[in-house]
């Protein structure tokens, strides 16, 4: 009976999220439908302690969908995975209700850390095409995370965020300027990178001036200069 409602949920989250859609019955063709059925399942035997087979059953369901949901994962209700090739949802990671992911995202961990290494998704999330986030962190309710944006740090609620690393360019539906970025720690090295390097470029060329200015000058200063003599009497 459990499953059944599964699959009552998904019909309902694909209708109303894919504008695609035509009938019901191509509910069934999804690579989401068909990985979070998967994913049900293989969350109840890893839940369980049956590690091989909930890996087996996740690695199916990639090689068939091209995305790979680990076992492990918390997914409440309501994902939604739009087309979803590369899509990669890494063993710690939880995701609220209502989310909505797009192909090539990535939910992701650093590699360093032990425990919860994965990102943790609030309810109504949306992220992008191409978007990672990577680390143990939380992205907030409603937040929104642009295309091919790597976000490596908690994002509060009601945000929009974008670029790469990603910044906040709106909170609570009002434009974050960019003079205002420091004050909820979300700094650009690119473009602090860039700007130390135009200054680093623009003292090199001073110096290169002066010293320049500096050997034209003691070039004129060696030039000696003759005596004049007439009928071998020194001049005035």
């Amino acid at each position: 009976m459990k499953i059944l409602s599964y699959v009552r949920e998904e019909l309902r989250v694909i209708r109303e999220r894919d504008p695609a859609i035509k009938s019901g019955m191509e509910v069934f063709l999804y690579p989401s439908f068909k990985v979070i059925m998967s994913y049900r399942v293989a969350h109840k035997l890893y839940q369980k302690k049956h590690y091989f087979l909930a890996r087996w059953i996740s690695q199916r369901a990639a090689r068939k969908t091209g995305i790979e949901i680990h076992p492990g994962a918390k997914i409440d209700k309501g994902l939604f995975i739009d087309h979803g090739l590369g899509v990669i949802i890494g063993e710690t990671t939880e995701i609220g209700n209502n989310v909505t992911l797009y192909q090539g995202v990535t939910l992701g961990g650093t590699g360093k850390e032990k425990g919860k290494r994965h990102p943790t998704l609030k309810d109504n999330v949306m992220v992008s095409a191409g978007a990672k986030i990577l680390g143990s962190f939380t992205i907030g309710e409603n937040s929104k995370i642009g295309a091919g944006s790597v976000v490596l740090k908690e994002v509060p609620p009601n945000c929009t965020v974008v670029g790469v690393p990603g910044r906040i360019v709106k909170m609570g539906d009002q434009k974050v300027p960019r003079t205002d970025l420091d004050q909820i720690n979300l700094p650009d090295p690119i473009s602090n990178d860039i700007r130390e390097l135009q200054q680093d470029n623009i003292r090199l060329r001073k110096k290169m001036q002066e010293l320049e200015k500096h050997m034209k000058c003691m070039q004129d200063n060696s030039i000696e200069i003759p005596d004049h003599k007439e009928d071998g009497h020194e001049t005035v």
